[in-house]
């Protein structure tokens, strides 16, 4: 029993021996190339005069919640701006949140 334990040890370690002997390089097929890398083409960003509406506005900057307030500064921009206008009425319909001008 005990040379049945010791030849299974012994076929253990033999086989953890010899599945860690360094295998052959394989040979890769790469080539090296020379000057810049090509930059990734990526969409051109939309400009500030295409986009309009209040997400677009609060997304340049400044101070989000001056959108909502009726008596902010001219600087923020005037409500008109931001809001559907009914052309018999002359009342508002709807919000625009983001309007792509081409």
């Amino acid at each position: 029993m005990k040379k049945l334990v010791l030849l299974g040890v012994l076929m253990a370690v033999a086989g953890f021996v010899f599945a860690q002997s360094p295998q052959p390089h394989k040979k890769t097929f790469t080539a090296k190339t020379t000057g810049k890398p090509r930059p990734s083409q990526t969409a051109p960003p939309l400009r500030r005069e295409n986009t309009e509406g209040s997400l677009a506005r609060a997304a340049r900057g400044g101070n989000p919640l001056q959108l909502l307030n009726p008596k902010a500064p001219a600087v923020y921009g005037r409500a008109e701006d931001n809001v559907f206008l009914d052309p018999d009425t002359g009342k508002w319909k709807g919000f625009k949140l983001l309007t792509i001008n081409f």
